[in-house]
């Protein structure tokens, strides 16, 4: 008896292989699993009178997909092994649906990467109707592609645009979406009902063949071939190039291995695929990409930072003060999970705004039916604005969301503390003032903590969690259960002035303006950061960051260091933003003039004045110099929090790099980029941008012993 799957014959000579893989709460395509399927077919090969098979799992889900810890330590050393392990997979597959009886795919649960690649390697699909099961091919999130036939049989099932979202953005999709879309065949309500449709199909189309297995089978809208298809296949090369800016293989590797195995036999494609997938999967980015995304964002999700032996907790009811953008989006977070919120602002009026901010975002969910008028209408019920401070009566947590003034915030915690739960948690959204500074104002400093958001908060996942001098484990655990219960993404750091993101991205953003300074071309230095993988230009983001409200920052920075005796260290982006705002008037988005032009119809432009005022375009630097200190500053800034104790944990730094602030994903983050271009390399190369371009290029002792050690960061 196979040790991976279950082997099960009836008395209408159906097999049911119920997939149930030992000391795993998910089935993987790990090797227990390879074993196990070669010994299930070849038994279904030898059955004589077989007339069906279908193919279930014991688990929850259906199949996870590749076992990722195998994929994670693929290297180009061992590309052939790789790509022999791949062809045996497939042609397991292969095996399978070249049987000579029916075999039927009863999709219990998620079926995702492998999982579904086993599905369509069945004649046919039937899958329990649960609206939170998702079907689909993820591998490009993970800088993959699916390598289990994936790409030829979907480009085959349903015709290269219709695969193409599936494919080259890794959709999912529930089993009524994935009816629709022509993913699977049918739906059923129950286990029962879905077992007895997939025999009730082996039983009433015994001979059945794969339909690209069937003579004169035509792939729905051609083959490349095809005029029509054709006419548009030299567009997406240069769509593709201009969303991933060339930084990421993956989704370039799924259109050529489309397009080339349309134009061949299936087993040809099979090949065509496994050569493409094997590069990927043997190189650094799927690498970089499948720790970030998969092993440390678990880890964190997890709750890995939670302090041990403190109950589980519930907030039941949110204060938040503040109804601006910040404080709206986060009662709308909090809402949406079904949480109790107080919206607080200075009047009725402005916290009715606040709250007429979810019934937009609600009104938008209902329009494109991702949820009920009724269910819309009950979060919204759950948010109630206010004036008065007494409402706060009953909150276990208040998170403020005010101006970054100190004196507001004091008076803000002083007003809700009186009001809220003896026990509650009280909460700054500060995005740069120290919380144990905060906390001084609070008569209960030990339950008071940083829950820094970043806008949008609908759409942003990460909030950073920030512990003060005087925060206690229970109110960090509180704190972490709360984030993980609006569905965010929590990362904890220690106080420091601007934390641990707000650090990074600042080194970022004086980057690109101490370059501008040096007189760089202002289109190049926002197009350096495209290429190197940042959603936004160091120029673009000043501009929706505010200029004024950038200056106002620094003012209050030096301001709180002086008065500990400290001098703020000038950056390149001071005389900048100063000549700006004072020479110039141009103070950025808000106010419709900044780096950029913002006309009231049309595209953004850069100012033309860049190049008369601040010289830009006078001088060139190479430009794969330009791309690398955007990424050096940060990775670099990011060594000096973790030497200092501001973040602990390496998961929380590459998660907060990429989700936070918009470190390019294809690195892995901040400390994981590190890693990939090797510790020595880095150090040399940090070293060589030091003699060209300053001091804080200049590698931090720890970093420069690690890499004489020959030691990466685990």
């Amino acid at each position: 008896m196979s040790e991976a799957i279950r082997y099960e014959k009836d008395s209408d000579n159906i097999v049911v292989l119920t997939m149930d893989m030992p000391g795993q709460s998910a089935n993987t395509m790990n090797e227990k699993y390879k074993v196990s399927m070669d010994e299930c077919i070849d038994r279904l090969e030898q059955e004589e009178a077989l007339a069906g098979v279908v193919i279930t799992s014991a688990k929850s889900t259906f199949f996870a997909g590749g076992d990722l810890n195998d994929l994670v330590k693929a290297t180009p050393e061992v590309a052939q092994e790789f790509m022999d392990s791949v062809t045996a997979i497939k042609a397991q597959l292969r095996r399978l649906e070249l049987l000579k009886a029916p075999v039927v795919a009863a999709i219990n649960g998620a079926a995702l990467g492998g999982g579904y690649e086993i599905c369509l390697a069945c004649n046919h699909r039937v899958a329990i109707n649960n609206p939170k099961t998702k079907i689909g091919l993820p591998e490009v999130t993970l800088g993959l592609l699916p390598g289990g036939g994936g790409v030829v049989r979907l480009t085959r099932l349903l015709g290269l645009e219709a695969a193409a979202p599936f494919l080259l953005e890794g959709k999912q999709v529930n089993p009524e979406k994935a009816l629709q879309a022509g993913l699977i065949h049918e739906l059923a309500e129950s286990a029962e009902e879905m077992l007895a449709k997939a025999k009730a199909w082996c039983k009433s189309n015994a001979g059945v063949m794969q339909p690209w297995d069937t003579r004169g089978y035509k792939v729905p809208g051609g083959t490349p071939s095809n005029p029509a298809l054709a006419m548009k296949l030299p567009m997406i090369p240069a769509m593709l190039k201009n969303k991933t800016k060339g930084c990421y293989p993956a989704p370039e590797a799924i259109l050529s291995t489309a397009v080339e195995s349309l134009q061949v036999d299936v087993d040809t494609a099979f090949k065509i695929e496994g050569r493409y997938f094997t590069s990927l999967a043997t190189g650094p980015i799927s690498t970089n990409m499948i720790k970030a995304f998969f092993f440390q964002l678990q880890q964190i999700s997890k709750g890995s930072s939670r302090p041990k032996g403190i109950d589980q907790y519930t907030t039941k009811q949110v204060g938040i003060l503040g109804a601006g953008m910040m404080g709206a989006g986060i009662a709308y977070s909090s809402a949406t999970s079904g949480i109790s919120v107080v919206l607080k602002d200075i009047s009725e009026e402005a916290a009715a705004k606040g709250k007429a901010y979810s019934e937009k975002l609600l009104a938008k969910r209902v329009s494109r039916g991702q949820m009920s008028q009724e269910k819309a209408d009950a979060v919204l019920a759950l948010i109630k604005p206010t004036a008065n401070a007494e409402d706060l009566q009953g909150c276990d947590l208040v998170i403020e969301a005010v101006f970054e003034k100190q004196e507001l915030k004091a008076a803000v915690t002083q007003e809700a503390e009186a009001q809220m739960l003896a026990s509650g948690i009280m909460a700054s959204n500060t995005s740069s003032l120290p919380i144990t500074g905060l906390a001084h104002a609070s008569c209960r400093p030990a339950n008071f903590i940083g829950l820094h958001f970043f806008s949008p908060v609908d759409k942003m996942p990460l909030v950073e969690i920030i512990c003060g001098k005087e925060t206690s484990d229970e109110t960090l655990a509180k704190a972490l259960d709360y984030v993980l219960q609006i569905r965010k993404t929590p990362i904890v750091v220690n106080d420091s002035r601007g934390f641990f993101t707000t650090r990074v991205i600042g080194t970022f953003v004086n980057e690109g303006l101490g370059m501008l300074g040096e007189g760089l071309s202002a289109a190049s230095i926002e197009m350096a950061a495209a290429k190197a993988g940042f959603p936004i230009g160091t120029l673009a983001i000043s501009d929706e960051l505010n200029l004024q409200t950038m200056r106002n920052i620094r003012l209050a920075t030096a301001a709180a260091l002086k008065e500990e005796g400290k001098a703020l260290p000038k950056s390149a982006s001071d005389d900048i933003i100063d000549r700006m705002l004072d020479q110039y008037d141009r103070g950025g988005k808000l106010a419709g003039k900044g780096f950029y032009d913002y006309p009231q119809s049309g595209k953004k432009s850069l100012w033309p004045g860049l190049i008369e005022h601040f010289g830009a375009g006078s001088k060139e630097i190479p430009f794969k110099d330009m791309e690398e200190r955007f990424l050096f500053v940060q990775a670099l800034e990011a060594v000096r929090c973790m030497d200092e104790g501001v973040i602990e944990s390496i998961a929380d730094a590459n998660i907060g790099s990429i989700m936070g602030i918009g470190f390019p994903p294809w690195t892995g983050g901040v400390i994981q980029y590190i890693n990939q271009y090797g510790l020595r390399q880095f150090v040399e190369r940090a070293q060589d941008l030091t003699n060209k371009y300053g001091d804080r290029f200049t590698p931090p002792s720890s970093l420069v012993e690690k890499a004489e050690k020959n030691e990466t960061y685990d």
